[in-house]
């Protein structure tokens, strides 16, 4: 493999790349082994790793194991589970084995080919100039260092067992729960732990694609994508279902619905604060740049709401390190640090959401995002350039908005955290830099509809200025 090969698969949030092509014996065990070399220097002896449901996790699984074993680091293994429960270990002392340091194997949301590693050190994501670092070093060792296969058993850690009994007591107020639910699982691996939950609850509910493949064979499993939730909507009228969850491949992302409403990951930010609200607490929220003006103003009324960049580890240290109660993305990424650990649990938030129905109908519910103000939003769109461009047009043009054409949008202020959010007089425009794919992902929201697309049409036609 070339270096520009092997750099690639490095990414801001974690390690992703297919199977076989990028992810070979030989890199996923020096991934192991580095990591491992790392821990030691950290005071740290152990690991977990748990894997999706993709057909070729238990393989890399082997492999990083023995890279670990290799720098004397002892894995435990966490078998078949959600995301989120990688991370659940590391917070909790199970069968009396305290590891704060977790690997998920998994691909999330992409294609069956794909597959990567989420990774945790001492409770923290493992991320950016860290994972660069990671990879540059792996790629100067890399022949140097052949492919050992380690000899051990595996340590099996019951962590998705400890899991489903602490939703289990958690929730335990929601038992025969009013309502009849739909969920769909998408063949990822949210159903090995949300099934047992639900029957300890006694929750009503119609489960779809609940058994976990890793190909995926009934829809693509990314809810954030409209087309993806057409069986779950289907299955809600058919039966007359009032709420549905989906979730995606690794269960760290949520969807919720109700009759007539799909609810954005800001939007549920806004209903999750009016619930702590309810209960006395003043709450502080962290959103990405995308999100909807509405949210920040809305969650201002009754806390405080924090902009900050795009990207799960990006907000799981943004969380402790102001000590909010949540934060949200648009994709579906709910952290909860108030009664929770400040990660994306999607499993965790479904039933989160969950409460909100007691509290109230999904008819009110649906009642308190009509009664928002309206704004007109352009869905996200992606825009093609290239790995070695994207940092650079952003760049050029934060110099452009400096000094903008005569016929420009009148500028109030550019926020530049991540990307450039530029806001005008009626709303507001984005463009950033994506960390992990080549393109720059826009978006953009006003009082109206000619106003979005004024703010669209000028920027993108000073965006091309920069090519």
């Amino acid at each position: 493999m070339s270096t520009k090969e092997v750099e690639k698969i490095f990414r801001e949030y974690d390690i992703r790349g297919i199977f076989g092509q990028d992810l070979t014996q030989d890199v996923v065990f020096n991934i192991g082994r580095l990591l491992g070399e790392r821990l030691k220097k950290l005071g740290e002896r152990s690991v977990s790793i748990g894997m999706d449901a993709r057909t070729h996790s238990p393989i890399l699984f082997g492999w990083l194991k023995s890279g670990f074993e290799n720098a004397d680091i002892e894995v435990y293994d966490l078998g078949l589970i959600p995301t989120p429960v990688a991370y659940f270990a590391t917070y909790n002392t199970i069968n009396g084995v305290q590891c704060k340091n977790s690997v998920m194997i998994t691909g999330s949301h992409n294609p069956p080919e794909y597959n990567g590693f989420k990774i945790t050190l001492q409770n923290a994501p493992f991320y950016g100039e860290a994972i660069r670092e990671l990879g540059q070093e792996l790629i100067t060792q890399l022949d140097s260092h052949p492919f050992i296969p380690s000899s051990k058993d595996s340590h099996k850690l019951p962590a998705l067992d400890f899991y489903i009994a602490f939703l289990s007591e958690q929730f335990s107020h929601l038992a025969h729960f009013p309502y009849p639910i739909a969920v769909d699982c998408g063949n990822g691996v949210a159903g090995v732990a949300i099934k047992q939950v639900l029957e300890n609850l006694h929750i009503k509910y119609e489960g779809l694609y609940f058994e976990p493949d890793g190909t995926f064979p009934n829809h693509h499993p990314d809810p954030s994508e409209e087309e993806n939730l057409h069986d779950l909507k289907t299955t809600m009228a058919q039966q007359q279902i009032p709420i549905g969850i989906a979730f995606d491949g690794d269960a760290d992302r949520l969807a919720l619905l109700s009759t007539n409403y799909s609810y954005k990951g800001d939007e549920l930010a806004i209903l999750f604060a009016r619930e702590m609200a309810s209960r006395g607490i003043k709450p502080v929220v962290i959103g990405e740049v995308k999100c909807s003006s509405i949210m920040y103003d809305e969650i201002d009324k009754i806390g405080k709401a924090v902009m900050y960049k795009t990207g799960h580890s990006n907000l799981k240290v943004k969380l402790k390190e102001l000590g909010a109660h949540l934060a949200a993305e648009m994709s579906g990424h709910i952290f909860f640090k108030e009664r929770y650990f400040g990660y994306d649990d999607a499993i965790y938030s479904a039933f989160r959401a969950l409460e909100l129905f007691i509290k109230a109908t999904p008819q009110e519910i649906e009642s308190q995002i009509a009664a928002l103000p309206k704004m007109f939003s352009t869905p996200e769109e992606k825009i093609a350039t290239t790995e070695e461009r994207k940092f650079a047009l952003i760049a050029e043009l934060k110099e452009r908005l400096a000094n903008p054409p005569s016929d420009f949008p009148k500028i109030v202020k550019v926020i530049d955290i991540d990307g450039l959010r530029v806001v005008f007089e009626n709303g507001w425009g984005l463009l950033r830099a994506s960390n992990t794919t080549p393109v720059l992902v826009s978006r953009f929201e006003a009082r109206s509809q000619e106003s979005a697309m004024l703010y669209k049409q000028k920027m993108l036609d000073l965006l091309a200025q920069c090519q």
